[in-house]
């Protein structure tokens, strides 16, 4: 069956060369046809149907992607993301959950380092060691066990990744048949590195940058922003794929979401966006960088709005969770692997009972905290709360306590009481606005429902 799954999509890749927009609906329907597992019917379809408006924001992007972006970058990314980690990976990790009774996650998030070149205010990967790192046999153990798993998408994060960026290459060389993403501040990108990344296909980028020159500069320190305008340059005349991404804040939320701000990073040619909520993760963590619930309301109704009208791929890990139906942490839909090893549920989440060095990467799926969240998620019954700390902390508690995680901060390891009360305040301001925007998203469904048995 593997055998006649890679001639087809042997075929299928062949197929797209050229003219792929004519193709779009004839590509759709064979990968509908792979998607045994039936998983993503309904994505499948909202994609027809959005690429078949000729005039639509969405059939532009797909021609702005198949004009402006590496044919081998593109394959790589229908093979890899598309394909191995969705169609095929999906249905093979559903089996597997029901096997085991624990969750299988779409996505491994790693840390093949806990350095960085840079100090940025606020980050949360400040709490750990600056000296830890994945080896290169982890991180390929890590990707062989995930894939016997069906898992076939690896994010890199840290610490700045691509300060190990020949193991990061070689890891993608060896695992082609997987997609590959990394944050970045971008520093490191040079000529050198966007040949290396034509080159292999399977690697996109995505660049952390918080809103205009002065938000950015302010957070990441002088001359930043300037530094991820020049990488972004250089990757878009290689015609790579890559995108932004963002932590929008008290000081910075009305620059992420501006509309000079969002072109500015499209006519760079980034193709996604993802979008991040300010969480005070440390002891010395400033509460006051919170976003303020009309700030988290207007990011809501923002990032919809660009998603209908401008070409780019847009996420807000907080304010998406009518769609994801809740926190998708804890392998539900991805895990955390810090650059020393421990297993966590959230990359925002910094607890945890297991270590890949010392268990299997199913045994750590099946460790006590990630049985707690299995059997709690989603922790509320409004989606547009979907978060165990930043807005149900008293689930987060409850976990931790429970399951008995230990902090993996390094510095300063903070108690789950000390981290949850940073956040209650903030959790109750934003159920009242939260519960307002459920309610007319209700009311909006039903009024659609209504107009269509009308017609």
């Amino acid at each position: 069956m593997r055998k006649l799954r890679d001639v087809f999509l042997d075929l299928l890749l062949r197929y797209l060369i050229t003219d792929p927009i004519a193709k779009l609906p004839t590509i759709l329907s064979l990968v509908e046809k792979l998607e045994k597992g039936h998983i993503y019917e309904a994505e499948i379809r909202a994609a027809r149907e959005a690429l078949a408006d000729e005039t639509g924001v969405w059939r532009k992007f797909a021609e702005r992607l198949f004009d402006e972006v590496d044919r081998n970058s593109l394959q790589k990314m229908v093979e890899g993301l598309v394909i191995n980690a969705s169609m095929v990976g999906g249905a093979h990790s559903r089996a597997l959950e029901a096997e085991h009774g624990c969750n299988i996650p779409w996505a491994i998030l790693m840390d093949p380092t806990s350095f960085c070149n840079l100090s940025c205010i606020g980050c949360w990967a400040a709490q750990y060691s600056r000296d830890d790192n994945l080896s290169y046999e982890t991180m390929d153990s890590i990707c062989r066990q995930g894939k016997e798993l069906g898992i076939h998408f690896y994010i890199f994060s840290g610490g700045e990744p691509l300060v190990r960026k020949d193991d990061v290459i070689r890891l993608c060389e060896e695992h082609y048949d997987c997609y590959f993403l990394s944050f970045t501040n971008g520093t490191l990108v040079d000529e050198a590195l966007c040949k290396d990344l034509q080159r292999i296909g399977n690697l996109a980028l995505a660049f952390s940058i918080e809103g205009d020159q002065s938000a950015t500069d302010m957070r990441r320190g002088e001359g930043t922003f300037r530094k991820v305008v020049e990488a972004m340059e250089c990757m878009r005349d290689h015609r790579l794929l890559f995108g932004y991404s963002t932590c929008y804040h008290r000081y910075n939320t009305e620059s992420v979401g501006s509309d000079e701000f969002v072109d500015q990073m499209i006519s760079l040619g980034c193709r996604f966006a993802w979008n991040f909520t300010y969480i005070p993760i440390g002891k010395d963590a400033r509460v006051d960088m919170l976003a303020t619930p009309e700030q988290r309301e207007y990011m809501y109704h923002r990032i919809r709005e660009i998603r209908q009208t401008k070409p780019l791929f847009a996420l807000d890990f907080w304010n998406d969770g009518e769609y994801t139906k809740g926190c998708i942490a804890a392998g539900r839909d991805y895990i955390h692997i810090n650059a020393a090893g421990d297993v966590e549920p959230c990359a925002f989440v910094h607890y945890s009972n297991v270590n890949i060095h010392e268990v299997t990467l199913l045994e750590a799926l099946k460790s006590p905290l990630f049985t707690a969240y299995r059997n709690r998620q989603p922790f509320s019954k409004n989606y547009l709360q979907p978060c165990p700390l930043l807005d149900n902390p008293d689930a987060l508690i409850s976990m931790v306590r429970e399951s008995g995680a230990k902090s993996t901060g390094y510095f300063a390891p903070e108690s789950v009481e000390e981290l949850c009360a940073k956040t209650a305040d903030a959790a109750r301001k934003w159920a009242d606005v939260a519960e307002r925007l459920w309610r007319e998203r209700g009311d909006r469904l039903e009024s659609k429902r209504h107009d269509a048995a009308a017609r």
